[in-house]
């Protein structure tokens, strides 16, 4: 068993009940001893929690925010006490106050950072009878959206509970965000910032159909869409800006090269094209996937990938027209499918891009 003296839980708390009294009780019990307290602006009522608590234990430091903040602000705040006053520090633990991480999976997840350097997560099983349909649905379906817009594969987007290593603490400290969307922008750092992160499967534990939850489903569902979904948003507009630049060059080229008929046709357009992908190349690389991956490696694999594109679109749609037997005349027809069949390999390309073209290089 590890020594969990120089690891800080971070628990943060808006108007606890009872229930935080249990939860710390257990951490200590299961040998936690530097318990970092947040206060995130809780009503007058509730106060006597932070400070009987706080009274009653000295492994407890109790930080106050006089408003509520939001949860990302007090982990942030924690994560920052924690770089200032503990240097020997190995890492953090974050928990919910409500009861529904239990100290031995807290535990284990500290101890499997401890062995692997990793931000360990710990994941839930929800396809359990007795979790509740909002956090399934919720949690199936951000998981889902991760997977393909963002090409990562985590089992519990929503965990509170992660173990995190004193030598990545700082970085997170300054990740966007200071409500729920905060947790989500961290998984997002994890990628864009290669931090490599583990997963430790734990109890799924939902108190009273999870009620004291101060998650707003419809609010704070779209802030941690919109930040998922921005990748894909970037890939969108990089696409059509690379669109009109093709379009501008064929134009351009068109009018000024001294050929004529298909010579002029075929220069122009291969001229407009390579102007216009290499544009997205770059703009994909920098901003969209904001890849560390060498330019040429990824180039070479960008063109691998976009020249049998062009030609599978070409032979996807021809099969369509004669798999539906649509005739040439009918014009609005043919060019809603190819439409169709654009949209599907855009999809398709966009998931290969993150998967395989700007993708990290794996730690060996």
């Amino acid at each position: 068993m590890n020594d969990l003296s120089r690891i800080s839980v971070v628990l943060p708390s808006l108007d606890p009940d009872d229930k935080l009294i249990a939860v710390v009780d257990g951490l200590l019990e299961y040998g936690f001893s530097d318990i970092i307290l947040v206060n995130d602006g809780s009503k007058a009522e509730n106060l006597h929690y932070f400070t009987d608590l706080a009274a009653r234990h000295p492994e407890i430091t109790l930080l106050h925010h006089q408003v509520n903040r939001g949860k990302g602000a007090a982990l942030k705040n924690a994560f920052r006490y924690v770089l200032d006053n503990r240097p020997d520090s190995l890492g953090v633990v974050t928990v919910d106050g409500d009861n529904q991480h239990h100290p031995e999976d807290t535990r284990a997840c500290c101890e499997k950072m401890l062995e692997t350097g990793c931000v360990v997560l710990g994941c839930r099983d929800f396809s359990l009878p007795d979790v509740p349909p909002r956090s399934r649905f919720g949690n199936r379906t951000t998981s889902a959206i991760f997977k393909v817009f963002v090409g990562m594969n985590i089992s519990d987007t929503q965990t509170g509970l992660r173990a995190i290593p004193a030598s990545v603490l700082a970085q997170l400290a300054e990740v966007y965000g200071d409500r729920f969307e905060y947790e989500t922008n961290m998984l997002l750092a994890f990628k864009d910032q290669g931090i490599p992160f583990d997963e430790a499967k734990i109890r799924t534990v939902y108190i009273e159909d999870n009620k004291s939850s101060h998650f707003r489903v419809i609010h704070d569902s779209w802030r941690i869409y919109k930040l998922i979904l921005a990748h894909f948003f970037r890939y969108t507009l990089s696409s059509l800006v690379s669109a009109a630049v093709d379009i501008g060059g064929y134009s351009l080229l068109s009018s000024a090269l001294p050929l004529a008929g298909m010579a002029r046709t075929a220069c122009a357009g291969v001229g407009a094209r390579v102007v216009s992908s290499l544009l997205n190349f770059f703009l994909n690389k920098k901003l969209v996937f904001r890849s560390q991956v060498s330019t040429g490696k990824a180039l070479l694999r960008y063109y691998a990938l976009a020249l049998p594109q062009m030609a599978l679109q070409v032979f996807l749609t021809q099969g369509v027209y004669i798999l539906l037997g649509i005739s040439e005349k009918s014009n609005g027809l043919r060019t809603f499918l190819y439409a169709v069949v654009m949209t599907v390999l855009y999809i398709v390309s966009y998931m290969i891009q993150q998967c395989w073209v700007f993708a990290p290089e794996k730690s060996k």
